[in-house]
């Protein structure tokens, strides 16, 4: 190449990288995220994750039973700082005769980055008619909220289940005169979404354990709130535990089982129930599916000296 071609290609090679790079820099940010819902298979059950989105929560002055500077120690050991974008997620089990959620997020009742469950749920190939039963872990704002929609229901032909506790407790008017100011919006929540549910008769409450279809049972879990419920489901040898708020802060709570939470209403009792669930699933292994660990929020855990260590579930392109 003589030196006149080769300066003539040098040109129009820094043009085009000139131009690709202006290209680039005009991009508009696209922002956004993919549909939130991750599956995979339990046995002969296919379990979904569903994101009803992220919520910024000041964890520094909600924790309790610890002291804010640890809890700043804590997070900052995972990278993060208050306030921490906290997963909401509910989980979808189809046992192949029955479909089965479990939470419905939070809708409009905890502010405006939340409400996505229906979404996911559409986006991840079923449609909220589908759906046969609606199990509570218990009744607040961001577990209830999906059930309703402009005062009416949103899964119009499923029957929904919570332990008989959670709903004399939330349910009642009486109880809701007797909380402090700042906690009566909990019990408006729970009504709102509830209520539409009772009056169509389609409220069923179940007292402690209970097996509720073939492969999915309720195990009483009580101290978050009076009725706090985990439920157990299993197939073929497989077994997947959804916990709730049995916790609320992986970076905080595996590592130290004994903080407990503001939202708690009898912590003394919420923070022995985390400590043996953690030491259960520790031991034999299984899954557990978490409402506020980070989308998807299923992993397994591991004995780590006096806490766990947290083991999300290996991902897997084509359950």
């Amino acid at each position: 190449m003589n030196p006149i071609h080769r300066a003539a290609c040098g040109a129009l090679l820094a043009a085009t990288v000139a131009l690709t790079s202006l290209a680039h820099a005009e991009a508009p940010l696209a922002q956004g995220q993919a549909p939130g819902w991750y599956r995979m298979k339990l046995g002969k059950f296919e379990v979904t994750a569903l994101s009803d989105g992220t919520v910024k929560l000041p964890v520094d002055q909600l924790l309790s039973n610890v002291k804010a500077a640890t809890v700043q120690q804590m997070l900052a050991r995972a990278y993060l700082k208050a306030p921490v974008e906290t997963s909401v997620n509910g989980y979808l089990v189809n046992t192949g005769a029955k479909l089965v959620l479990i939470d419905t997020g939070a809708a409009g009742l905890f502010g405006p980055t939340l409400g996505k469950l229906v979404a996911n749920l559409k986006a991840s190939g079923y449609q909220p008619e589908q759906v046969d039963e609606i199990y509570i872990t218990h009744m607040h704002p961001d577990h209830v909220g999906g059930l309703v929609a402009d005062g009416k229901p949103v899964f119009p032909n499923a029957v929904v289940r919570a332990d008989t506790r959670e709903g004399g407790y939330w349910l009642d008017a009486a109880n809701m005169d007797k909380a402090p100011a700042d906690a009566k919006g909990f019990f408006q929540g729970a009504m709102a979404s509830l209520n539409p549910y009772v009056a169509a008769g389609k409220l069923k409450a179940f007292d402690g354990e209970t097996e509720l279809v073939p492969g999915i049972r309720a195990m009483p879990a009580r101290g978050h709130t009076p009725g706090h419920t985990v439920y157990v489901v299993e197939s073929d040898g497989h077994k997947l535990v959804v916990w709730g708020d049995l916790m609320h802060v992986a970076a905080v709570q595996f590592a130290m089982p004994q903080v407990t939470i503001a939202f708690d209403v009898d912590a003394k009792a919420a923070a022995p129930q985390r400590q043996k669930h953690y030491a259960d699933a520790a031991k034999k292994g299984y899954f557990v599916a978490v409402a506020h660990v980070s989308f998807p929020g299923i992993g397994q855990l591991r004995a780590d000296g006096k806490g766990y260590t947290w083991l999300p579930a290996n991902y897997v392109s084509a359950p």
